[in-house]
């Protein structure tokens, strides 16, 4: 060591990890930030030409969209129920499968992490395919109707429900789970009676978003013949029955807005219902 010379103060260090880190976080968004430049070049959306015309046909389409015709109301009664049902039954068969395979996907759950991997992976599969896909696959095998739609929901549910709810399953306290070990409980005890009280509150949450999402999702899978209210939209504006569309859309943000309500009515009373921590 040479005499007299200066020693680097923690401060000094903390600085130099602290520009290293600011570094990283410029780099990163600049990155990001070309990403998103050149991902709105490739698509079109720097062309601006291609705008020229965009506000007087949209003015257009809604002069003639105006206003809503709803002659046919009592026409739609059934393409709704068909819409609610493949909603809510695709929720319904995606959360009863999601729910096994969590706690097969958790690392606090019990089960071996080569089983992790294995359930982790096919949930990303599953879910790594849109609904719109699954419409089309499930259309092809079991026909038209709301069948497909339904099979295609719960489909896609399986693999987002199943991310979302292994992830609160690892988020719950260890605590109770530990002393019901401790007490020779076996691993299914401890995520019956421990983990799964515990984050209950957190996958029911998650079940009703999806459900709402599901209920928008359903009308879009009309496009490839899986029945429901999208259909009759769609096929309203082949027929250039614009005014009829609208009134369709009407109806269906209606029920989407009635949907979002009494999910905020579930999450606040499930809110409300959770034990406060000391």
């Amino acid at each position: 060591m040479i005499l007299g010379a200066a020693q680097p103060s923690p401060y000094d260090a903390l600085a130099g990890d602290w520009r290293r880190l600011q570094r990283r976080r410029l780099t990163a968004g600049a990155l990001a930030a070309a990403a998103a430049f050149a991902a709105f070049a490739y698509a079109g959306a720097l062309e601006f030409s291609r705008y020229a015309d965009a506000l007087r046909t949209l003015a257009q389409l809604a002069q003639d969209s105006t206003p809503p015709d709803f002659s046919r109301w009592r026409e739609w009664g059934r393409p709704l129920l068909e819409t609610l049902a493949t909603g809510i039954a695709g929720t319904a068969l995606g959360a009863a499968l999601a729910l096994p395979l969590s706690a097969l996907a958790a690392r606090n759950a019990g089960a071996p992490v080569w089983l992790n991997e294995i359930v982790r992976f096919a949930l990303g599969a599953v879910r790594s395919l849109p609904g719109l896909i699954w419409g089309v696959i499930f259309v092809a095998a079991v026909g038209f109707g709301p069948l497909p739609g339904v099979l295609a929901l719960g489909a896609h549910s399986t693999g987002m429900l199943g991310k979302l709810f292994f992830e609160a399953l690892e988020h719950v306290e260890p605590g109770p789970g530990a002393a019901l070990r401790a007490q020779g409980a076996s691993k299914l005890a401890v995520f019956r009676y421990a983990q799964l009280p515990q984050a209950l509150p957190r996958l029911a949450d998650a079940l009703i978003y999806r459900l709402e999402h599901n209920l928008r999702a359903a009308t879009t899978l009309g496009l490839v013949g899986a029945g429901g209210f999208g259909l009759e939209i769609v096929t309203a504006f082949h027929l250039f029955e614009y005014r009829e569309a609208s009134a369709l859309i009407l109806v269906l943000l209606a029920l989407v807005i009635s949907v979002n309500f009494f999910g905020a009515a579930l999450r606040r009373s499930l809110l409300h219902a959770r034990p406060e921590r000391k």
